[in-house]
């Protein structure tokens, strides 16, 4: 079964791109078929897949606009080696278009449903607003990961992303899920990080990543090269951690899948 995680988070600066980036690498290093998704007119996520934004003939934006088929715009990533539905700054075109369209909140989801099966994980990477494009990532994901920041200002803003994601759930996509909550730019001797974490752990438990993703020079040098921190330097402490993190996620699934089919089977 094909797992489709949006990483979303309303506020920017989190580390969403980088988790994107970084978590499919980590998959792919494990043998995972992986496709990022690029859903921001920024297009970070593409340049940091070693893929130039501005040569690009067809990204996201002919796809949602239905210019072009899924099919034709996916391309690899050399340095990273999984897929990439790439993006620039004509996806910011697709924000106004998409209103007028029909089934507005359901292109991407309409898309994926031609590739999906050729993967076993999809990651989109969503921009840092709560507009048309992240409504599209949430619709046709089954998973959010919330990338936060262990900061007072990170608590308020996940209230009313955790609103949004229920509201979605409800209305457009009964599938959709907290997947998990993933701690970056942790540092583990600042009290206010612990803090956090503290209240983290009491509202949301398992859900919790147990990886924590550190400030890491490295991690930060390597989108500058065009490439995840796992082809940069993987002895770096970010691509140890994305690498642990991979492992958690595939564990957990793994886990889930047995449980469904226990439950089948008593049933």
């Amino acid at each position: 079964m094909t797992r489709i995680y949006a990483v979303a988070n309303q506020k920017g600066g989190v580390g969403k791109t980088t988790t994107c980036v970084n978590l499919a690498a980590s998959l792919a290093a494990t043998k995972k078929r992986v496709l990022l998704v690029d859903l921001d007119p920024q297009g970070n996520a593409t340049m940091g897949s070693g893929i130039n934004k501005n040569e690009i003939e067809e990204n996201t934006y002919d796809v949602l606009t239905e210019r072009a088929s899924i099919k034709n715009c996916i391309v690899y990533s050399e340095s990273g080696k999984y897929h990439v539905l790439p993006s620039n700054s004509d996806l910011t075109a697709a924000e106004v278009e998409l209103l007028a369209l029909e089934n507005k909140e359901r292109r991407l989801q309409i898309a994926l449903a031609q590739i999906k099966d050729e993967y076993d994980y999809i990651l989109i990477d969503s921009p840092p607003s709560l507009n048309m494009l992240t409504l599209n990532a949430l619709t046709a994901s089954n998973g959010v990961i919330i990338a936060m920041q262990c900061e007072y200002y990170a608590l308020e803003g996940l209230s009313a992303l955790v609103g949004t994601i229920n509201q979605i759930q409800r209305v457009l996509n009964p599938e959709l899920k907290i997947e998990g909550l993933l701690r970056t730019m942790y540092d583990p001797r600042n009290s206010l990080t612990n803090d956090v974490s503290v209240q983290l752990t009491q509202h949301f438990g398992d859900r919790l990543y147990r990886t924590c993703i550190p400030r890491n020079v490295r991690l930060a040098e390597a989108p500058s090269f065009g490439m995840p921190v796992l082809a940069f330097d993987r002895q770096s402490k970010g691509a140890l951690a994305y690498l642990a993190l991979a492992g958690e996620i595939i564990r957990r699934n793994e886990a889930g899948t047995k449980n469904i089919h226990s439950t089948e089977t008593t049933h």
